[in-house]
């Protein structure tokens, strides 16, 4: 071995699937992992939540031959129970799962609306130190006219949970911009236990909806809950925005892409190949085609009229504006 070879990591990669729009987004992020990392020679898990009174219908993958194409993508459906979110808040879903899933394995969660592009395998995770996506925008929280802003909003969740506040802070950012404070979007995270991780996220959310800080009155949690207690969590256990290197996670190696029009409208060329790519064999046409946004999208030509209404070199600054555009011309599907 050279001096700067490194061993591969081993590592569960892992997604939450239910009936509906994930388990197609699913069936493609599992195809995306196996053709652009075929040497990944960790774990792929499913989530699968399992149906029960915070639940309004059964969440479960029902369609075979969906279930059938995930196995053979070697995917393994790992069932949870639903105790605190379910249909109310499904989001958490991406809390209540860490907790069935195999102890003290490092793990890496994606969103089932994310791509893998390039080696995962590659990627030079500490999962010592946790981190999750940097790309967002500024959600939450939205400071009133009379306050309190957003350092009294952050410092009060800080405060609740005995975290240090101060040293969260990005310094290079003037007090008062949202991007100053600790925020991720929660398209991935990762750490080296997933009950660890899980119990820590699970506590800090039921506390933050249950028993919020005054300051938090006029704030909504719904649907930014996971999102904001995240940035605790990872503090907490010593990891920050600076975990992992730029431009791999959300740059090189995947893309999160979120809905299909705006895959289309903003991602890289390379994403867009591999999407292409990827939904040309019979077996996905035939089981993406019953989602009306993959057909219509991918294979009926809309995803390409999407793109031609985009310079993807000077594309609008906030997503609200890409969504805008794309429904104005009668092309947003989800």
């Amino acid at each position: 071995m050279t001096r700067n070879s490194r061993s591969p990591q081993t590592f569960n990669v892992v997604i939450v699937g239910q009936q509906g729009r994930l388990a197609y987004e699913a069936l493609l992020f599992a195809a995306s992992l196996r053709h652009s990392c075929p040497q990944f020679q960790g774990r792929l898990l499913i989530a699968e939540p399992q149906p029960g009174p915070l639940w309004d219908n059964d969440p479960r993958i029902t369609d075979t031959a969906l279930r059938e194409a995930l196995t053979d993508l070697g995917a393994e459906f790992i069932p949870f129970e639903s105790q605190h979110f379910g249909s109310p808040y499904p989001y958490g879903n991406k809390i209540e799962m860490l907790s069935a899933l195999p102890a003290g394995e490092p793990f890496v969660f994606f969103d089932t609306d994310t791509l893998i592009t390039g080696d995962l395998a590659a990627v030079p995770f500490d999962f010592n130190r946790p981190s999750a996506s940097l790309r967002r925008e500024g959600t939450w929280p939205e400071p009133q006219l009379y306050g309190p802003g957003y350092t009294a909003l952050w410092k009060s969740l800080y405060d609740k949970f005995d975290l240090d506040f101060a040293s969260s802070l990005d310094l290079s950012h003037p007090d008062e911009y949202w991007r100053r404070y600790l925020y991720f979007n929660a398209g991935f995270f990762y750490y080296r236990c997933p009950h660890e991780f899980g119990a820590l996220f699970l506590r800090y959310a039921l506390a933050v909806r249950d028993d919020p800080p005054v300051e938090l009155c006029a704030q909504s949690f719904d649907p930014w809950l996971d999102q904001i207690v995240l940035p605790l969590v990872i503090h907490a256990l010593g990891g920050g925005r600076d975990a992992l290197p730029s431009g791999l996670l959300d740059g090189s190696v995947t893309c999160h892409y979120r809905f299909l029009p705006l895959l289309y409208a903003r991602e890289s060329d390379h994403a867009i190949e591999v999407l292409e790519t990827i939904t040309a064999p019979n077996q996905m046409k035939k089981l993406l085609k019953q989602r009306d946004a993959f057909k219509r999208m991918v294979y009926q030509g809309r995803g390409a009229k999407v793109r031609a209404l985009f310079d993807q070199d000077n594309l609008p600054r906030r997503e609200q504006a890409i969504r805008n555009r794309i429904k104005s011309n009668g092309f947003w599907m989800r």
